[in-house]
This record gives structure tokens, C-alpha cells and sequence, in this order.
């Protein structure tokens, strides 16, 4: 089986309904997952790699934020670059256990002159602001967005946006934005109107939290997300390739029925 591609908002990136997130590559602690995990060998990330890759999956979801991840993704990533569609946040670091957030210009440069040498690319093709929460203080007030436009035009960059927390940060985003990040499950609605608003501007919408971060009930939630119009990817964090198999099989189904 393989996933068909739609395309992303707008833009001329086509991708699957399911994305692989990759925290799980490369950070264990200070996570919101029910059970602790050692974080999988270089043999087991070429796996479910090589296993994304049979499937279709074809947009891979990574941060700075994300420990290690970038850097493993650089090292292990199979294929040609162009099988792939890399996406990439700034912002947020993690060091010593701890969360950094800086959105100056400087910061913002500077995150992803190391995501592209940490991936091993010279082009990025989507980078999204890692919100703290306060999306219309960063959207407002920090030269942030201006600076991935400025990256974007250099050609580091082929798609920007930011991954929120708020409606109200979304709806924001979508002015400024190709692509917005927003959480979306059957428990958690919050987000709709920004995708529906989306849709109208033909903005991409990617969607995090699906699976509630292993709290909630995975299929169902996988369904509801994927049927709402609107969204082209659900990025479902995993290092299971059985679990992404499956999740793709949840996906063509209910795509199939719609």
C-alpha cells in the first residue's frame, strides 16, 4: 500500500495524509508520552525510515527542540533528498532539561543555519516558529516571521509558518503563514475555525496532538482528524514501524470513505 499525496495548501509540495514525527528520535525526557522509552538504535530509525518510505510517507516532522533528532535525520534519512519533505521549527531549544525560547532575528537565523547543516541539506522545505504559547506576542512584537520571510526569499527556506497554541495565534498566522501547525482530536476541537479558514485561503494546515500524546483513543482520533476538511497531514509521533503501518492502513481507509 501506498499513500496517495495531496497537495500542501498553495504550495507545489505534495504529501501524504500522515507524516512521521521525530521527537522520539532523538528526546526521551521531559515528555508528555504515558510511558517511558529509550530512545531507538541508528538500526531502528533506518527501519521505520525504509518503512515511511514503502508507504509514502514522505513529510518528516523534526526540531531543534527535539534533542537529537535533526542530527540523526541528517545521518540516516535514506534515499534522495527530494523523496523527502523536511520540516523543521525555530525558536525553541532544549539544553540541560530545559526549554529556551528566544524569536529575535538573530536567534531565528541562526536555528536554521544549524538545522541545515544538522540535516545535512541546503534547503529547508518547511520551517515553523516553535510557540511558547504566546503566538500574537511572537506574531506581533518579535521580528521572528519577518526574518523566515527574509530566508525564504534567500532560498533557504520553501515554505514558513508557525506551530501555535492559540485560535486566536492560528487565525493570526494564516495572514503571514503557507503553513500553520495546530492541534487537533476528537477531545480537543479548539482549532477548527482556523482550519476552516485555512481552507478558504488555500494555507496549509498540518495537525499535531491526534493521538492526545498516547492518552486518547489513537484510531478514533486518527478518523476524526483525517475527515476534517481542510487538513492535508496528521504528523503522528512514533519509532514502531508496525504502528505506522497501521496508522496508514487507518488513513487510506477513512480517506477511501469520505
Amino acid at each position: 500500500m501506498i499513500l496517495n499525496r495531496r497537495r500542501l495548501g498553495s504550495s507545489d509540495l505534495m504529501v501524504a495524509p500522515i507524516s512521521l514525527g521525530t521527537v522520539k528520535l532523538g528526546r526521551n525526557t521531559d515528555v508528555k508520552y504515558p510511558e517511558k522509552f529509550p530512545l531507538p538504535s541508528d538500526q531502528q530509525i533506518v527501519k521505520l525510515l525504509e518503512t515511511a518510505s514503502e508507504l509514502g510517507v514522505n513529510l518528516i516532522d523534526t526540531a531543534p527542540a527535539y534533542g537529537s533528532s535533526e542530527q540523526r535525520l541528517g545521518k540516516l534519512l535514506p534515499g534522495a533528498r527530494e523523496d523527502w519533505v523536511l520540516c523543521t521549527k525555530a525558536g525553541e531549544t532544549y539544553r540541560d532539561n530545559t526549554s529556551l525560547f528566544d524569536f529575535s532575528a538573530n536567534a531565528i537565523e541562526q536555528s536554521v543555519s544549524r538545522s541545515l547543516r544538522h540535516l545535512g541539506t541546503d534547503y529547508l522545505d518547511i520551517v515553523l516558529l516553535h510557540s511558547n504559547g504566546d503566538d500574537l506576542e511572537i506574531l506581533d512584537h518579535t521580528d521572528a516571521m519577518e526574518t523566515l520571510a527574509r530566508l525564504k526569499t534567500r532560498g533557504d527556506i520553501r515554505l514558513i509558518g508557525i506551530s501555535t497554541k492559540t485560535a486566536e495565534g492560528g487565525l493570526k498566522a494564516l495572514e503571514v503563514s503557507d503553513v500553520v501547525m495546530v492541534s487537533l482530536n476528537a477531545n480537543d476541537q479548539s482549532q477548527l475555525d482556523v482550519i476552516a479558514q485555512a481552507r478558504a485561503m488555500q494555507k496549509g494546515i498540518l495537525l499535531k496532538k491526534v493521538m492526545e500524546s498516547g492518552l486518547g483513543e489513537p484510531d478514533n482520533n486518527l478518523r476524526f482528524a483525517l475527515s476534517c476538511a481542510g487538513v492535508h497531514s496528521a504528523v503522528l509521533g512514533t519509532i514502531n514501524p508496525e504502528h505506522l503501518r497501521q496508522n496508514a492502513q487507518i488513513a487510506a481507509a477513512t480517506l477511501e470513505s469520505l
